[in-house]
């Protein structure tokens, strides 16, 4: 397998699991409110430590720390106008977790191309099936919020829309990987960073229950799930 073709399979394995997760929206004719919790706590738990150990940690074994302060101040900035923009177009914020979620899969899909231009292809695999895990939780928490706005259909259709960037971020990456790879710890913070900040902002607020602790409970076990999932496959 050339490395090209590597690409390709790596970012479809991605995209699909996007959709996968995105998909799950269709199961219910209505979605119960302790299984909405239960997911946005999951993807919340799961996103931060996949910020954490898939871009943050990665981020610092280059070596460039400066870079990697550098694009978790840029994250932060990022999502404070997303938000004041948002807020004087649409007069709410219920685009600004969608917008994070699409931002942040785009340094998630130069990894992959980085990885597939540099590393073996069993390493490339490797890091594609770690995105891939979380992407299915992540998908089903960017279709989730979209309900409250618009059909299934159309909450589906944009959350894989989301996920489309991944395949176009590997490919930038994968060709200008030899003029890129220096600012790679740049691109990773600034994913993590924008993924930190709504998450917080956002996803953990909708995931709290003031009857139980379903969203905290969930939020742990997709922290720990993440985590575990980095240290088997690393």
């Amino acid at each position: 397998m050339n490395s090209f073709s590597l690409v390709l399979l790596c970012t479809t394995i991605t995209f699909a699991a996007t959709a996968i997760g995105a998909s799950f929206i269709y199961l219910f004719k209505n979605i119960n409110f302790k299984f909405e919790k239960i997911c946005l706590g999951l993807a919340s738990g799961i996103m931060i430590s996949a910020s954490i150990f898939s871009l943050i940690l990665p981020a610092l074994d280059y070596n460039n720390n400066w870079f990697s302060i550098l694009g978790i101040i840029l994250g932060g900035i990022l999502i404070f106008f997303l938000k004041i923009l948002n807020i004087k177009i649409r007069k709410d914020n219920k685009y600004l977790f969608y917008l994070a979620v699409t931002l942040h899969n785009i340094p998630e899909g130069m990894a992959i191309g980085l990885s597939c231009a540099m590393d073996s292809p069993l390493s490339a695999l490797v890091l594609a099936l770690g995105i891939a895990i979380q992407n299915i939780p992540e998908g089903i928490a960017t279709a989730l919020p979209l309900l409250k706005f618009h059909s299934k259909h159309k909450s589906f259709l944009l959350a894989v829309l989301s996920g489309l960037v991944e395949p176009v971020g590997a490919l930038i990456m994968f060709l200008l990987s030899n003029y890129l790879k220096l600012y790679m710890p740049l691109f990773l913070c600034l994913a993590a960073s924008t993924m930190i900040f709504v998450v917080v902002d956002e996803l953990i607020p909708e995931s709290k229950d003031s009857r139980s602790n379903t969203g905290l409970i969930s939020f742990i076990f997709g922290f720990i799930i993440m985590m575990m999932l980095d240290i088997l496959l690393s």
